[in-house]
């Protein structure tokens, strides 16, 4: 089977529309979520090739095939993250000042900023008394890095 473009994403489906379908779902890592040219298996055996004419990311949910009795989606596998926690704006400067100069992507969800593990920001984290945690958490969308370079 070869997907092209996304039928739609779960999110945008009602209740009963699911309920109908058999679903199959396809696991990745949220780096995968920026590539548009893959192979993938589903968790039922199903061989699937993607290549999106359309230059865009996948999201967790979105739909890759759809007909009345059948669905296949996109679930992303859980990161190890690290889930930082400000008490206040001044943290939240601090932090994402030092993690902006590494050029690390991040994440928001409500008042957290969620950034891939890596032992270094957790000691800087430990170091700037920062509240975070670590967790094996699923993103919705991948980390992206955005190019740039110091002049």
């Amino acid at each position: 089977m070869l997907v092209e473009e996304i039928v739609t994403n779960i999110k945008d489906l009602n209740k009963d529309e699911l309920e109908a379908r058999h679903i199959e779902k396809v696991y990745l890592e949220s780096a995968d979520l920026v590539k548009r040219i893959q192979r993938v298996k589903s968790d039922h055996g199903t061989d699937i090739g993607i290549r999106l004419k359309e230059p865009r990311d996948l999201l967790a949910g979105d739909v890759l095939y759809m007909d009345d009795n059948n669905l296949i989606i996109i679930d992303v596998l859980s990161d190890d993250l690290l889930v930082i926690s400000p008490r206040g704006i001044r943290e939240m400067g601090v932090i994402a000042h030092q993690l902006g100069n590494r050029h690390l992507p991040a994440q928001f969800e409500e008042n957290d900023m969620l950034v891939q593990y890596d032992y270094l920001v957790e000691e800087l984290l430990q170091q700037l008394d920062i509240p975070y945690t670590r967790e094996e958490r699923k993103v919705k969308e991948a980390f992206r890095h955005i190019g740039h370079s110091h002049a």
